[in-house]
């Protein structure tokens, strides 16, 4: 019986609840990761400011979550926005998009407007990635 990893990273915030950044499943090693907050790493305090500031924030810690794994943003599979007010879209998008670069194995995603989220941030994403 092969096990669950669990990553962590200390590149990006502690989970704040009772959950992993991730989890690795060796059977085709799949990873899930936790949705990710503008936290920052080093004060574990939401960052203040736009929503480009925060959500440059949340993609940098998916991206030291993704690298604990030996994974990058080019194995994600899927993802889900979750933003506090959906007309913050289009600069989600464009930051996301960026992220992405020129890749033509774009993930599956969702996004949606959320009553709120934790810490009143504005912008929250998880992805699931598969390891190559």
């Amino acid at each position: 019986m092969t096990t669950n990893r669990v990553i962590s990273s200390d590149s990006a915030p502690k989970a704040i609840g009772p959950y992993s950044q991730a989890v690795l499943v060796p059977a085709g090693e799949l990873l899930f990761c936790s949705g990710q907050i503008p936290l920052d790493p080093a004060t574990g305090q939401i960052v203040e400011g736009s929503i480009d500031v925060q959500t440059t924030r949340v993609l940098d810690n998916i991206d030291a979550v993704l690298a604990a794994a030996g994974c990058s943003f080019g194995d994600i599979v899927k993802t889900t926005i979750f933003l506090a007010d959906l007309s913050d879209f289009a600069k989600v998008n464009e930051l996301y998009a960026a992220r992405f670069g020129a890749a033509t194995n774009l993930p599956a995603r969702s996004t949606v407007q959320v009553a709120r989220l934790p810490r009143d941030s504005r912008v929250e994403i998880e992805v699931i990635a598969a390891k190559r």
